[in-house]
């Protein structure tokens, strides 16, 4: 085997300075599996269902699934089961590898696993007796496809070696291999590198187009949606099947495959060990550093490149290599050095795609090997990291979370239902504490089972031992669904808690008030799916108007008082007044909404329903641009949201066309981009200037007020008095710079609620998130900025230095500019982050439904 390694080492990185193109053989399958195994001939090879060799083309999902079916029907040692489909409809797979003997008793076995997690009878467990769980996730990031492509040799080899040690592991270990966690970004990449290889030649030149995929490229799900950022959330059905297989059996380890930049090497966990959450547990630094040896050697034994305890950390819960950390598992990050395609030129020669796949899998079976000599201490983890959360949960301070608002009962709904897929117990408000409603609120006992998760989830944490993140630094979510809450100490009580929560629970329940209507029904633009109600009826040629004033009307038994932002839907305007009706019990059913009917149009007090006051309201016609110098997160963020949760239509634009497009069938569109051309800036002027809403966040500010169409200033840095030099150490440089960035932080933020960019808002405060450093003043016109962040105390939770601290100060986060006859507003912040950040998801909507009605009197 040596033998034939150095010779496909040498084929593998040839000297550079020959200048030439490689036409190698494709390496076999005995390049990648171990030299002293024999293999069962009745379980198929790789290359017997792909048609070729591993390696030698990357692999399509289908070919991928077909494998995995195949040596399942094969071998007695494999079941497999499809736990989720992608938006694309690709199924997700699920492989368990174990003994015979074990799958025979899979049931039980994961009974008693879980018993791990229960510390009222974790001890009365034979940890030696137990097989340990080991998770295997490939490829969460398609463009990384070293992982998936490794996952063929490791079922292969888990399913066909044979032999007294592969049955001792085998014995020992139930393994579930997730051989694509990410399908749909996969395939967009396998075909990508595949129609661009030179067939007779490799060309490894790092600037052919093999190695530069198109935006938005091959990393994300359908909505270009970062799957590794989402473990926690579970926005995505690809995460929601994969996390309900994680608490299924709550492994020991969970491996996380990744690849980063060609001329890098390989990168195994721990990383940097003061980027660690202080809710992990020391012990778990100390085990993945005990198995890390085991990569080392296995690494060793094949000549590779690698390093541990930089770049990488542990600190957001929300990635797969770290969300096992806070349940009671290791999960270890492996970043391979990516061909990106088939061959590569690096530092470090030329790097085929043949060697990414051997390192994936020889630290898979290092996992094995690691798993089996730390066995019983792994277990022990489990064991110890729950009966360690329940003596903390027993002494918490803080009894439960309440959280909720009677105004808008989805956004407490979808959190609730976020608790609930992360294990996490969660019951309705059984009688009504302070401002919280029976009924229309939430409570979360913390002396449970995630006691530890659930403080993650909800806690407020602005101090830390390191400045620097390799993700966000907080994720506070009633912050992030702008939601009140409260923590409860001695006013806590049992008899708080209604009944449970449950996904099957989780519906909205509208309410018609009146019945059909004769003359106007109205509903308030409080609750969360709104926007898709109104998108419903302006849709289908309805007539509906928003109130810029409260008033008072007359309703069934008495009169109510309706706020800034209500819809009316005046029934004698209407050409088609039975689809309006029909329409009205949709929005009840399917929307959440409570709608009225008004029986008159005149009001016992504010304005009457024929008013001016009352703003005639037009069907969006979005556009967004996207393509290369876009954001391909935040384009698909915004994409996801109309589509998924607002089933509205968006056109998606390319940058580089926007200089002579038709934007006349437009009336929003949205940017977050880099960087336009001049001619795309002019062809936006005269729209913008025709009566078009042009929302720019984050970035595309930047290019708005150079090109005239923004009127905002920045926050100006100011200069330190003290011209004096200061020397720093040179390797302190990254540092202070990272110390300056906010990677991503939750700022304390006012509203006005009477402008239309605040309807549907109920409080003046809310919370904004923010991962950048662009800092612009408040309006000149004192009307032209209704959001703006507080002056005092603006940091929520995260980190941030004090200069940005400074600098953010009651600095504008909204501010809307008048060009011509058109809007111009100007959003420092995504307001659509993740998709989980429910809370400014409205300030979205209303820039869409309502940035035409804004006075010109009122901008910049």
């Amino acid at each position: 085997m040596k033998a034939i390694f150095t010779a496909v080492f040498s084929l593998l990185f040839g000297v550079m300075a020959q200048a030439q193109v490689l036409n190698p053989e494709p390496v076999t399958l005995d390049y990648f599996l171990p030299d002293d195994v024999s293999y069962n001939q009745s379980i198929p090879t790789p290359a017997e269902i792909l048609g070729a060799e591993l390696g030698e083309w990357h692999v399509r999902h289908d070919q991928l699934v077909n494998y995995m079916y195949a040596v399942a029907e094969a071998s007695d040692r494999v079941t497999i089961t499809e736990y989720a489909r992608t938006y694309e409809n690709r199924p997700l797979l699920m492989l368990t590898i174990t003994s015979p003997q074990n799958h025979r008793n899979i049931d039980q076995l994961k009974e008693e696993h879980l018993q791990l997690t229960d510390a009222s009878v974790s001890d009365d467990l034979n940890l030696s007796e137990m097989p340990a769980v080991v998770t295997m996730s490939y490829s969460v990031h398609g463009n990384e496809p070293s992982g998936s492509n490794a996952s063929l040799a490791v079922v292969y080899y888990l399913a066909a070696a044979q032999g007294p040690e592969i049955n001792e592991m085998l014995n020992n270990t139930i393994i579930n291999v997730d051989p694509s966690i990410n399908p749909d970004g996969l395939d967009r990449f396998a075909h990508w590198a595949n129609t661009n290889k030179s067939k007779n030649v490799l060309v490894t030149d790092p600037q052919s187009r093999e190695f530069d995929e198109t935006w938005p490229g091959g990393r994300t799900n359908h909505y270009w949606f970062d799957l590794n950022r989402d473990w926690m959330p579970m926005i995505h059905p690809e995460s929601q099947g994969r996390v309900a297989k994680f608490h299924e059996w709550v492994p020991q380890v969970l491996t996380d495959h990744h690849e980063m930049g060609t001329n890098s090497t390989f990168f195994f966990q721990p990383g940097i060990p003061s980027r660690t959450h202080p809710l992990t547990p020391q012990r778990n630094q100390a085990l993945t550093g005990a198995i890390a040896e085991y990569h080392a050697e296995a690494l060793d034994d094949i000549q590779s490149l690698y390093y541990s305890k930089e770049s990488f950390d542990d600190f957001y819960y929300g990635k797969g290599s770290t969300y096992p950390d806070v349940n009671g598992s290791l999960g270890i990050l492996f970043e391979q050095g990516s061909s990106r395609g088939h061959a590569q030129e690096s530092i470090h020669g030329i790097l085929e795609f043949p060697f990414t796949i051997r390192n994936q899998f020889v630290t898979s079976l290092s996992t094995l090997e690691a798993v089996q000599g730390l066995k019983e201490e792994l277990l022990a983890n489990t064991r110890e990291f729950y009966q360690e959360a329940a003596e903390e949960a027993e002494d918490a301070p803080i009894k439960a979370y309440v959280f909720g608002e009677e105004a808008d009962q989805a956004r407490g709904m979808h959190l609730a239902e976020m608790l609930e897929r992360n294990q996490i117990d969660v019951y309705e408000l059984g009688r009504d504490y302070n401002d919280f409603k029976a009924g229309k609120a939430y409570i979360v006992p913390t002396n449970q089972k995630q006691y530890k998760l659930l403080t993650a989830m909800f806690e407020r944490r602005t101090e830390f031992t390191d400045s620097l993140f390799y993700d966000v630094s907080t994720w506070t979510m009633p912050y992030a669904f702008n939601l009140p809450f409260a923590e409860l100490n001695r006013d806590y009580n049992s008899n708080m808690l209604g009944s449970d929560f449950t996904l099957e629970d989780a519906e909205l329940n509208g309410e018609l008030i009146g019945g059909k209507a004769d003359y106007a029904y109205a509903f308030e633009w409080d609750e969360y799916y709104a926007p898709r109600a109104v998108y419903r009826l302006l849709a289908n040629g309805a007539r509906v108007k928003v109130a810029s004033k409260p008033f008072q009307s007359v309703i069934t038994n008495g009169a109510k008082q309706f706020d800034y932002g209500t819809i009316l839907v005046s029934m004698g305007t209407q050409d088609d007044p039975e689809t309006v009706h029909d329409i009205i019990n949709t929005i009840v059913e399917e929307d959440g909404i409570t709608v009225y009917n008004l029986p008159t149009g005149l009001t016992p007090s504010g304005m009457d329903l024929g008013s001016r006051n009352f703003e005639n309201l037009v069907e969006p016609k979005i556009a967004m641009i996207g393509g290369e110098g876009s954001s391909s997160s935040e384009v698909g963020e915004a994409w996801h949201l109309l589509d998924q949760r607002y089933h509205m239509p968006l056109s998606i634009l390319k940058n580089e066309n926007m200089d002579r497009m038709d934007l006349s069938r437009y009336n929003v569109i949205i940017a977050s981009t880099y960087s336009i051309s001049d001619g795309a800036a002019e062809n936006l002027k005269t729209w913008v200037r025709n009566g078009g809403t042009l929302l720019v966040f984050k970035n595309a500010i930047r290019w708005a007020k150079a090109h005239g169409l923004a009127d905002v200033e920045y926050v100006e840095r100011k200069q330190d008095e003290d011209s004096t030099v200061t020397v720093r150490p040179y390797d302190k440089a990254g540092e202070d710079r990272g110390a300056g960035v906010i990677g991503g932080s939750i700022f304390n933020a006012k509203l006005d609620l009477t402008h239309p960019m605040a309807y549907g808002f109920n409080r003046e405060d809310m919370t904004l998130f923010r991962n950048n450093t662009l800092f612009i003043q408040k309006g000149e016109n004192p009307y032209s900025t209704p959001v703006y962040y507080s002056e005092d105390n603006p940091l929520a939770s995260g980190y941030s230095n004090d200069e940005n601290l400074e600098l953010i100060k009651g600095s504008g986060a909204v501010v809307v500019s008048g060009f011509g006859g058109g809007k111009v507003i100007a959003m420092t912040d995504n307001p659509n982050f993740r998709a989980f950040w429910y809370g400014t998801n409205k300030l979205f909507a209303n820039a869409i439904f309502f940035g035409n009605t804004i006075s010109g009197a009122t901008t910049n």
